[in-house]
């Protein structure tokens, strides 16, 4: 097979090293979004790169119309003694990678990848048994592939390899750096980052990202070995070799099989294409196509065993007996995680579509309600590259909320919202003195839907509480926020307003379960339920 093992193509293989055998091959449905653009924008990870190469400003792009002449230039640009190179193409046989940024001096290498992932005084990347913390992993894997390939290209040279992360415990030195790295599209419809030509010394003065050798960590990621003994190494040579051979990795049924990109939607099977997914199954399994009908442990929501359950033949959820859910009460009102994993199994094996509701316990928790309803849901962000002056790197902004009523009498009101439109401009204080005016006018209860809102608020309270240049209405501010908020968990002085926000999904895991959600709580589910289940009347 004449297809490269690119960087990317080896990420999936950590995932799953039987995808690379779908990934080339046209006839299987991929479900992984192709919008560079927009993951791009919610990742930040194209303007941190570019904040990056401002760091060297002595750098050189490789340039090139094709892979090949990429890698003759980079070659070519090598011979220097010293020389600073933006996505360098390296290959060796049919390996192939592009380097963020690569350093040479003399016969030193400097391997440098850029990544959007945050780190502070506070990362550990080990474990305290000295393993690569498994959130580490696919980014350590990543870089030692990269070293890997580079090594055998350049072999009389000495490596050394780096994350470059964002370092949240930074602080920006100057307004409105955010806005001088613009995600574009160029007129080949490529996304790009456009970097201002205002960007200053001072911009650059302090570093918001940070160089973290990793050549050890690399070392014991090679040597890592699987519950069968064979090391990281030694899986990566046999399945980069089947790639090469165009043989598929025998497939492993585990956990991530619940979200494989390979699996086929109604209009994919419509244009004749094939599932992976199913095929991977048919082969590990023997499943045919009735066996894909009934619910698995895959399905089974916040099941912490799913690869222990799949490695012992214990798939399908009708197969399931209380005692392999070592079902047992929290304390609290209405449903445990393991009663409700339970009632979902429950469901399955009664062939019993109809919702359950803890009526009592609902009714008693609506009894303590305090009309009129208040409903509020934010829109947020966390960039890598701050707006303001003093900020760090991944402090949480909100921008936008709208906030809807409901009275005694049923009637829904869409109450007031804020947006910020202004570029550059930190929308902080607006945005909480906005809601405060929203909801002091009487004592309605304030409801949300998992811990996003709360979790915000709790962003800007710490932002209030250290501002150089605090507003005159700081303290009216504090007090309103913990007045409607919980603390963190772990916080040294815990609270919890008199006026809390109810979670409803909290309410949702209690009380209330439906058949048709699958075991998820997303409100993406368990709202279209409820209104499928609901007599509407005209």
């Amino acid at each position: 097979m004449s297809s490269k093992l690119t960087k990317s193509k080896f990420k999936l293989a950590i995932e799953c090293p039987t995808k690379l055998y779908y990934v080339d091959n046209d006839i299987y449905a991929n479900q992984m979004t192709d919008d560079a653009f927009l993951k791009a924008l919610a990742e930040g990870g194209m303007q941190v790169e570019a904040l990056a190469r401002c760091y060297y400003p002595e750098g050189k792009y490789v340039t090139a119309r094709t892979n090949d002449e990429s890698v003759a230039n980079t070659r070519k640009m090598l011979i220097e003694d010293s020389v600073t190179l933006f996505e360098a193409a390296i290959q060796h046989q049919n390996y192939f990678i592009r380097a963020d940024i690569l350093i040479k001096n003399q016969n030193h290498l400097k391997l440098i990848e850029v990544k959007a992932k945050s780190i502070g005084k506070d990362t550990t990347i080990e474990t305290k048994k000295k393993d690569i913390n498994a959130k580490w992993k696919p980014y350590i894997a990543d870089v030692a592939y990269q070293k890997w390939v580079l090594q055998k290209a350049y072999p009389n040279h000495r490596i050394s390899a780096y994350l470059m992360l964002v370092d949240k415990d930074s602080l920006c030195p100057t307004d409105g750096l955010n806005t001088k790295f613009i995600l574009k599209k160029d007129k080949a419809g490529k996304v790009i980052v456009e970097t201002s030509e205002l960007l200053t010394a001072a911009d650059l003065s302090t570093r918001l990202l940070k160089e973290l050798n990793i050549d050890n960590y690399i070392e014991k990621i090679w040597n890592e070995r699987d519950d069968e003994g064979v090391t990281f190494k030694e899986r990566f040579q046999t399945f980069s070799q089947l790639y090469f051979e165009g043989k598929k990795y025998k497939p492993i049924p585990k956990k991530e099989c619940g979200t494989c990109q390979f699996k086929t939607d109604l209009k994919d099977e419509q244009r004749g294409l094939k599932s992976g997914f199913k095929e991977c199954w048919q082969e590990a399994l023997h499943y045919t196509d009735m066996d894909f009908i009934d619910p698995t442990v895959l399905d089974l929501w916040f099941f912490l065993k799913k690869d222990q359950y799949l490695k012992d033949g214990l798939i399908k959820l009708k197969d399931f007996s209380e005692e392999d859910l070592a079902i047992k009460k929290d304390g609290d009102l209405g449903l445990s995680r393991t009663e409700r994993q339970w009632k979902q199994v429950e469901k399955i094996k009664n062939n019993d579509n109809e919702i359950w509701i803890d009526t009592q316990n609902l009714r008693d928790e609506i009894a303590s309600w305090t009309y009129p309803l208040h409903f509020i849901d934010f829109e947020t962000a966390m960039l890598p590259i701050p707006f303001k002056k003093g900020e760090h790197p991944y402090q949480g902004i909100a921008f936008q909320f709208s906030h809807h009523t409901l009275d005694e009498n049923g009637q829904v009101t869409h109450a007031g919202d804020y947006l910020n439109t202004e570029p550059g401009i930190d929308p902080t204080l607006d945005f909480i003195r906005a809601l405060k005016i929203e909801l002091e006018n009487d004592n309605g209860t304030i409801f949300r839907y998992s811990d996003h809102e709360n979790t915000y608020l709790n962003f800007i309270l710490s932002q209030l509480e250290v501002m150089p240049e605090p507003p005159t209405d700081q303290k009216a501010l504090i007090i309103f926020i913990k007045t409607i908020t919980k603390s963190p968990r772990k916080h040294k002085h815990p609270w919890e307003g008199n006026r809390c926000m109810v979670d409803l999904l909290e309410l949702v895991k209690k009380f209330y379960f439906d058949p048709l959600t699958n075991g998820s709580n997303s409100i993406k589910k368990v709202f279209p339920s409820i209104l499928q289940r609901s007599k509407l009347e005209v």
